[in-house]
């Protein structure tokens, strides 16, 4: 069992920059590979960015490569999401996630709204 609580959603203009968070506990974090999602009214969940256990491996999706950076601190079992030249279009409701023996775990979301 692990638990994830994701902060740091917001309010933002096109431009700027935010830092999403995620917090775990219930579980060995750094054993964990962690990934952000996010996802929209009516859409299904879309990856954005994953990290693996140690840090040392990132995986982006194309429309944030470049924008966006995935982090993680093992000792403090933190997930990081720096998010910088935000669009409109990357309004969402953000999601941690792990997996452990194939069972997804999700924490219950952070909103970022993007203004134009």
């Amino acid at each position: 069992q692990v638990h994830l609580v994701e902060s740091g959603g917001g309010l933002v203009q096109a431009g700027g920059s935010l830092r999403l968070s995620c917090v775990a506990s219930g579980h060995t974090f750094s054993a964990l590979p962690m990934g952000w999602f996010r996802q929209t009214p009516g859409n299904e969940r879309e990856f954005v960015a994953a990290v693996t256990w140690n840090g040392k491996s990132t995986l982006y999706a194309d429309s944030v490569k470049g924008r966006f950076s995935i982090s993680r601190d093992n000792a403090k079992n933190m997930v990081y999401l720096q998010m910088n030249s935000l669009k409109p279009d990357d309004t969402a409701v953000y999601y941690c996630k792990t997996e452990i023996s194939r069972r997804e775990y999700w924490g219950q979301g952070t909103q970022v709204t993007v203004s134009s």
